[in-house]
């Protein structure tokens, strides 16, 4: 994790005191649950539950012993025991480290997901309110990155608003399918352990128990979480990538918000560049590469290993951090985008009309003229303006084959741009519902 795209709401999730806490945790339910099942005595669940949420762990000692002892969670037990005393003797009971381990990360995997879809429910709620503010508001829309048709910048909005809306739901999907429990010892038989304590424990941490588990929960749950996570990742782009292009000096319909003392380059006074949205695109292109080895973590031998371990250690705190982070910063580009409506009409008509040639090509063809004839009196006119400008309407209506077909009133009305409007009502209904 590195601090500068760091919200510590998140980091806390993943911070070595909030992991050796859920570990306690996972222990002094586990030792609840045997305590009914009358496996160890009461007294000693209630001293471990006592003694090891008085305590503070230390981080630097547990380190310390795992320097020495070489594990992880024997470094833990260690000491938890020299806070609970003799009655630790009843901890880990039938466990296996990786009970605790895939459980505890499946649990920091569930609250970083709520802590995403936060995220989400603020992109949303921006995206909502501009998109309505500028619903009507008429800007050219491009394909190959070249005028095409009119549109509105609400719909461009609306479109991603649709985008993070299935987000959303596909991060529900996938903080089900992590939310899962493993507590069935060594080699996942419960040969040591009722599978009574492992429905306890899921319950009391919020989970649900793994129907069937190796020694390990299955990595095809995680793959699918983190798959999921860069497809978030890849919606950002796409629309931090909108934002970039419409920024560029020759288009300015929108840019991010430019606040007082900010300086664009350290040569350049005049700069105002789209830094907030290219950091984006950067820290989107983190997150996809961090579902690579969840991808290749579902593969592990047999029963278990931990070619896994390393990998989830870095991937699941960083793929979460990032992409929090670049949620809360394109929310906050486009509650504070600037959007420039007049630039937006004068590139709609920098091309003399043409973006109307369509309407045209279809009103020809439905006065009885061949598609491919009124294909090319259309473009022979379009060419024209391509190569020296001009007013594409009066160009029509000096073409003896388009003029024996349409009147100068009907070739008016086909320039009139409410038409490109009149269904937006029909769009906004779709995506945001009769609210």
């Amino acid at each position: 994790m590195i601090p500068r795209y760091t919200r510590p709401e998140m980091a806390a999730i993943w911070a070595p005191e909030t992991r050796f806490r859920i570990w306690f945790e996972i222990e002094a339910h586990a030792a609840s649950a045997m305590a009914e099942l009358g496996l160890i005595p009461k007294d000693a669940a209630k001293v471990i539950w006592e003694k090891g949420s008085a305590a503070k762990f230390d981080v630097d000692r547990i380190d310390a012993i795992e320097r020495e002892v070489k594990h992880d969670v024997i470094a833990f037990l260690t000491h938890l025991a020299e806070h609970v005393g003799p009655e630790a003797r009843f901890v880990h009971m039938g466990l296996t480290s990786s009970d605790i381990l895939d459980t505890c990360f499946n649990v920091q995997l569930v609250r970083a997901a709520d802590l995403l879809d936060a995220g989400l429910d603020r992109l949303l709620a921006a995206l909502k309110k501009r998109a309505h503010e500028h619903k009507l508001t008429l800007t050219i829309g491009r394909s190959h990155g070249i005028h095409a048709e009119p549109t509105t910048f609400g719909v461009k909005l609306a479109i991603a608003y649709a985008e993070f809306s299935r987000a959303k739901e596909r991060l529900a999907r996938a903080r089900a399918e992590v939310a899962t429990c493993a507590l069935s010892g060594a080699v996942g038989t419960f040969a040591n352990i009722d599978p009574r304590v492992e429905v306890y424990v899921s319950k009391q941490m919020g989970l649900s128990p793994e129907p069937v588990s190796t020694q390990v929960i299955p990595r095809d749950r995680h793959a699918v979480y983190f798959t999921t996570l860069a497809v978030i990742a890849s919606s950002l782009e796409r629309l931090a990538i909108e934002v970039r292009h419409l920024q560029r000096t020759e288009v300015l319909e929108a840019e991010e918000y430019f606040s007082a003392g900010q300086k664009g380059s350290s040569a350049m006074p005049h700069k105002r560049n789209p830094v907030l949205t290219e950091n984006i695109t950067g820290l989107a292109r983190m997150v996809r590469a961090y579902a690579v080895p969840a991808l290749e973590n579902v593969a592990l031998w047999h029963e278990r290993d931990i070619s896994h371990s390393s990998a989830e250690r870095m991937i699941g705190p960083d793929a979460t951090v990032t992409l929090d982070f670049a949620l809360h910063r394109m929310a906050g580009v486009i509650e504070n985008l600037v959007v420039y409506p007049e630039n937006m009409r004068k590139n709609l008509d920098r091309l003399g009309g043409l973006v109307h040639s369509q309407r045209v090509l279809i009103a020809l063809a439905q006065k009885g003229i061949a598609r491919e004839d009124a294909y090319r009196f259309v473009q022979r006119n379009a060419m024209r303006i391509w190569q020296d400008g001009g007013d594409f309407l009066a160009l029509l209506k000096a073409d003896p084959d388009v003029s024996k077909a349409l009147t100068p009133a009907e070739l008016d009305d086909l320039f009139d741009l409410g038409y490109h409007t009149k269904h937006v009502d029909t769009i906004f209904q779709r995506v945001f519902g009769k609210s």
